[in-house]
């Protein structure tokens, strides 16, 4: 439903996860029993769980941690780890610089060309462990990068920018043809990113096997300060979600929806499935982890940009490991830890069976969600106060 916001001018009422709940179903199912799995392409995985293409997030080691785990963690093709061979001293320059120099010290270190051997070095790095390997790249490389890629043993491969969409157009540089691209590739294809019906719709007919739904929500970018751009998650996700349908009733073809960014607790997860997720990525959550190369800090994809950066350096802390932050035991009470248990404790109260029955909960608008009762709470900045 659109508002006036001026003289002829409307706008639609969007929203993000501190304005809904979500309806505790009318029978409930043992946690343990409910299935969270998820299939991308011919690839099943064991936890809906996607750790984001951040530097501060994911290196070789973390993505094999996150794969032992059941889940799936995307190294960026981008960054300092297929820049530099030796690179836990670049990782401590960045922890150790100070807030006002931590920008510019990442765009001078990213200055470094890519070194094409260190793709194929990391990837055969990862499936050496015999996990998964997925890695991502901006839509300029990922011809090159995406044959390297899948030569090299890569599972999955996504192609990642601010905003993406199949009628992207230049006269600077050749554009990717998504639909010659995931034709052309032998492993499965993830695009991104993208808030709206019709650039889903549009995206899912190349072929790809899933889509990350999420423009500027997460906790290290700037977009939406920077350039004004982006739609609260949960309406984002929902309009991706209905095009998602469209298309499966037009061709039987499910495409999988990853809502990226802006999911701080178990709670907004929980909420993401609901609204029509079918898995989420997440970065700060899996910031915190002791595996984490970060050491407690992260930041975002398009921080390094030269001339204008939509990300920061963040500090997030080290809370605890990763099994922990996935399975728990939680030792905080704030919801940032045993996410799994969180959605699976979720799903059996809504008796919803797996993930697409989660797709169909009762959702209500509450914008007093996170604040209703919670006074003691917040006077002292604990649970849900903090």
């Amino acid at each position: 439903m659109s508002e006036f916001i001026g003289r002829d001018r409307k706008a639609r009422r969007a929203y993000g996860f501190d304005e809904i709940a979500l309806v505790p179903g009318e029978f409930t199912l043992n946690p343990d029993e409910v299935d969270i799995s998820l299939h991308l392409g011919d690839r099943k995985f064991e936890i809906p769980f996607l750790a984001s293409a951040m530097d501060g997030v994911v290196d070789p080691k973390f993505a094999i941690a996150m794969g032992k785990l059941g889940g799936i963690a995307v190294l960026n093709l981008e960054g300092i780890y297929v820049r530099y061979r030796d690179y836990q001293g670049i990782l401590n320059d960045i922890s150790k610089a100070s807030v006002e120099d931590a920008t510019h010290l990442v765009q001078k270190l990213y200055v470094e060309p890519i070194k094409e051997e260190l793709i194929a070095e990391r990837i055969r790095e990862i499936k050496k462990a015999g996990v998964p390997c997925v890695v991502s790249s901006i839509p300029q490389r990922a011809e090159k990068f995406g044959k390297i890629a899948q030569d090299a043993g890569a599972d999955l491969f996504v192609v990642q920018s601010t905003v993406t969409t199949v009628r992207h157009i230049s006269s600077a540089y050749k554009v990717v043809d998504f639909h010659d691209f995931c034709k052309q590739m032998k492993i499965p294809v993830i695009l991104g990113n993208c808030v709206t019906y019709k650039v889903a719709l549009e995206l899912a007919e190349t072929g790809c096997a899933g889509l990350l739904v999420g423009i500027g929500p997460g906790s290290a970018c700037t977009t939406r300060g920077v350039l004004g751009l982006g739609v609260p998650q949960v309406t984002a996700i929902a309009d991706c979600a209905a095009a998602r349908e469209v298309y499966l009733k037009k061709t039987g073809r499910r495409v999988a929806i990853i809502a990226d960014g802006g999911m701080s607790t178990g709670g907004d997860i929980c909420k993401s499935f609901a609204c029509g997720a079918d898995a989420v990525m997440v970065g700060s959550a899996f910031a915190r982890t002791s595996e984490a190369p970060g050491k407690g800090f992260h930041w975002g994809m398009a921080t390094p940009h030269a001339n204008l950066p939509r990300g920061t350096r963040i500090k997030v802390g080290t809370t605890g490991t990763l099994e922990e932050i996935l399975y728990g035991p939680a030792k905080l009470d704030d919801g940032t830890q045993n996410l799994v248990g969180a959605l699976r404790t979720c799903m059996g109260n809504i008796g919803a069976k797996n993930i697409q029955e989660m797709q169909l909960t009762e959702i209500v608008i509450a914008p007093a969600i996170r604040t209703e009762g919670k006074l003691f709470q917040a006077a002292q900045r604990v649970g849900m106060g903090k």
